[in-house]
């Protein structure tokens, strides 16, 4: 008897600890309410969902399953965020009805998310208390897809093969399969008496049974996913933080994780304790007084010794914690929002340590709706124009749960500095990347993004002048790239421009500041680029220009005249005139036919001589100059050719190389024009006229052509021969032509004087 007894208490034990390593499995014991971390069964609870009815999924479905669970996913972390998002929906329909038919909450007011891993057994749960499902929703929304929209998702899918796709058909829940190979479904819904267990290991079937603990939820759907081997992370707190840090932030209803943490506490000291710490202080007390009869001291309080009654102590806190506390700012009114929240939230969501220097928060309606929140970033984010490197600056969300940053299309690249987000009610969740470029709905969300983003520029140039100087000098250039990319916003972006002028005196003018000062009679901006103000500023092109009062705006950034040349109207009525082109005329000067001619025909001999002969080859022709004032000559491209500054800025990106660009195919021949008022002009056409056409002469018209190359801003041709010219020159007009002397090593240079021959030229020289 006292073997079987043994053998009882023996059997009794084995019993109990089985009991206990599966209550573990699966959570707690079958009392534990819905304000439990967990809803566990027993033992005895098991055994009863084992037994219960197992149904076969639906065609499409097993299909669908198949390609989820065998595919190979470059993300399979989409998953939490999948049932989250579904969560989510099932919170928005218990709050919605519950605002006509508060008794619908019952004791389940909460309306919240709750995750909780346990990295022993490899299980995750969700939690939410939701509108729950009845036995049927569970048939019919889990076991059968009753949507033409499931072939629809196989085909993408074979198209794709991307696990975005997941969620776009309704089917989002499946994607627990991705790190699970078991997934039990608890749910209760108000209208069903009964709580439910749905269990299925992704095989074909599933079984579905009366939960054998009664109603431990209240109302909502709790999700365990039995992990996979590869999948274990998935358990782990700081992977589940992480996970809903980055797709799951903004959801309205607060997410909470079962985590653990360290708290201090102070603890009484019990009375060993009390009692080591007396003897401590006596003596201490003791060596201090130098006393050696300890008697009477045990009469001494404990505040007379000054020893400490508690202790800290560092006790394991485990609870649930929220964890998306920043709530979705662009889902309030922004009359609402304060700058500092505006601030504040840029630097979390944005994840920079500077404040913006410009933001703006609207909410598109009509043909479709959204929010969106656009953010313009002190420094430009790295890699801003690299068409090399993947953008992240702007995030597209679906009803608060993030969907995606790999999108290069939402704003067009001169606006890539943007950083902000997007918030759709009309766009599926986890459209693919291919699908997203076509989209409608996302096409109309860019075109009203650029209005948006052009409008707060604009905003910030007429409300802060300081904000605007410092914003344009970090993204001067990307406004000047949107004129040239973006036809429809051409004229919008154009006023925002600001260039140095003949009469900005170092500032920088808008265009419509230019137009104010326009002279009477003028209706075209004029404009000179080049490689720096200096340069500009004594370009012989502007000489008469700037005499008469009119204004030259100066271009000194290499992306000022691609920019210009595809503006070739501002505001729809003023031309802008490059004044280094041959079509170039004076403002309001009239036409004189008569007297032109007269001067023409005065000074052809010199013109056909300069074109036909000493230059040529060099130029195409030579004309009469009406641009210049005290410069003799200058160098013009045609109508249809390349600047100076142009042709400087093309061969520098070509390296020089002709087969490289067709741009070369604009760098002819130019044209000279002479200033007939300019007296080198005129004593050298008194040479041609008295038929002096001499080396000297062809001489001084190749200097003449040569330096009208250097300060119209092209390079000369030639350095060394040009060199050798001026030299030539030089030596000529002091008279020193010839061979050099040579001086003896012991001559002191400075009691030099000239030969006889060279001294009697001297005076020759001068006199002549």
């Amino acid at each position: 008897s006292v073997v079987t007894f043994s053998m009882f208490r023996l059997n009794l034990f084995l019993f109990t600890f089985l009991c206990v390593l599966i209550g573990s499995a699966y959570g707690n014991d079958a009392s534990e309410s819905y304000s439990s971390p967990v809803v566990g069964f027993s033992a005895e609870d098991v055994e009863k969902l084992s037994a219960g009815s197992t149904h076969k999924f639906d065609t499409e479905v097993n299909k669908l399953m198949s390609i989820i669970i065998n595919s190979l996913y470059t993300k399979n972390e989409v998953f939490l965020r999948e049932l989250i998002s579904n969560g989510s929906d099932s919170l928005d329909k218990i709050r919605f009805h519950s605002l006509t038919n508060p008794a619908l909450l019952g004791d389940t007011p909460e309306l919240e998310i709750r995750l909780r891993g346990d990295v022993n057994t490899n299980t995750l749960s969700i939690t939410d208390t939701g509108v729950g499902m009845t036995r049927d929703d569970l048939v019919n929304n889990l076991g059968t897809i009753a949507r033409s929209g499931t072939k629809d998702f196989i085909k993408q899918f074979q198209e794709y093969s991307d696990s975005n796709l997941i969620g776009q058909f309704g089917v989002g829940f499946y994607s627990a399969f991705l790190v699970a190979d078991k997934v039990t479904v608890i749910s209760k819904h108000n209208d069903d008496d009964k709580q439910w267990v749905w269990e299925s290991t992704g095989d074909g079937a599933y079984t579905l049974v009366e939960d054998p603990r009664g109603v431990t939820l209240g109302r909502g759907v709790q999700i365990v996913l039995h992990l996979k081997d590869d999948a274990t992370e998935y358990a782990e707190e700081a992977t589940l933080r992480q996970l809903v840090q980055r797709y799951s932030e903004y959801i309205n209803f607060p997410i909470k994780l079962w985590a653990s943490h360290s708290e201090s506490e102070e603890v009484d000291l019990t009375e060993e304790e009390l009692e080591a710490e007396r003897e401590k202080a006596r003596a201490a007390k003791a060596a201090d007084e130098e006393v050696e009869d300890l008697d009477g001291a045990d009469a001494e309080s404990d505040e007379d010794l000054d020893i400490p009654t508690t202790r800290t102590v560092e006790r394991l806190v485990e609870e649930y914690e929220t964890l998306n506390s920043v709530k979705p700012l662009w889902t309030r009114s922004a009359d609402d929002v304060t700058d500092d929240e505006y601030k504040e939230f840029y630097k979390a969501a944005m994840k920079d340590h500077q404040d913006p220097l410009a933001w703006s928060h609207f909410s598109a309606e009509g043909e479709i709706e959204f929010k969106a929140l656009l953010y313009v970033p002190a420094q430009p984010p790295a890699g801003t124009f690299d068409n090399t490197m993947k953008k992240d600056n702007m995030k597209l969300f679906v009803r608060r749960v993030f969907i995606t940053d790999d999108f290069s299309d939402i704003l067009p690249k001169y606006l890539a500095f943007i950083k902000g987000l997007v918030d759709s009610d009309d766009m599926p969740l986890n459209v693919s990347r291919e699908q997203l470029q076509q989209h409608k709905t996302l096409k109309i969300i860019k075109k009203k993004l650029v209005r948006k983003a052009i409008a707060m520029f604009q905003q910030l140039k007429r409300e802060d002048e300081e904000g605007y100087n410092t914003f344009y000098e970090t993204y001067g250039k990307a406004l000047k790239l949107g004129v040239v990319e973006d036809a429809a916003n051409r004229n919008r972006l154009s006023k925002l421009l600001k260039f140095q002028s003949s009469k900005s005196e170092g500032a920088e003018t808008f265009l419509d500041e230019y137009v104010e000062r326009m002279v009477p009679g003028q209706d075209s901006i004029y404009y000179i680029g080049g490689q720096s103000l200096e340069e500009v500023r004594s370009s012989p092109h502007i000489e008469r220009l700037t005499r008469r009062g009119v204004e030259v705006l100066f271009m000194t950034d290499p992306l000022d005249e691609y920019c210009v040349q595809n503006l070739p109207k501002y505001d729809g009525s003023y031309s802008l005139v490059d004044v280094t082109k041959e079509s170039f005329k004076l403002p309001g000067e009239a036409d004189d036919a008569e007297a032109q001619e007269e001067l023409e025909s005065r000074f052809e001999s010199l013109t056909q001589w300069l074109s036909s002969e000493a230059l040529a080859g060099k130029v195409d022709k030579v004309v009469l100059s009406k641009r210049l004032a005290t410069s003799p000559s200058a160098i013009v491209s045609s109508t249809y050719g390349y600047s100076a500054n142009m042709e400087r800025i093309i061969r520098a990106q070509a390296l020089g190389d002709p087969s490289q660009t067709q741009g070369f195919m604009f760098m002819g021949k130019k044209t000279m024009e002479i200033n007939p008022r300019h007296p080198i002009v005129t004593a050298l056409l008194s040479r041609v006229e008295a038929d002096d056409t001499s080396a000297e002469t062809v001489s001084i018209a190749e200097v003449l052509y040569q330096t009208a190359r250097l300060t119209s801003g092209y390079d000369v041709e030639d350095t060394g021969s040009f060199a050798s010219l001026i030299n030539n020159v030089l030596s000529r007009s002091l008279g020193v032509e010839g061979e050099e002397v040579e001086l003896p090593t012991d001559v002191d240079l400075s009691t030099l004087e000239p030969e006889d021959e060279a001294a009697d030229e001297v005076p020759a020289a001068e006199e002549e």
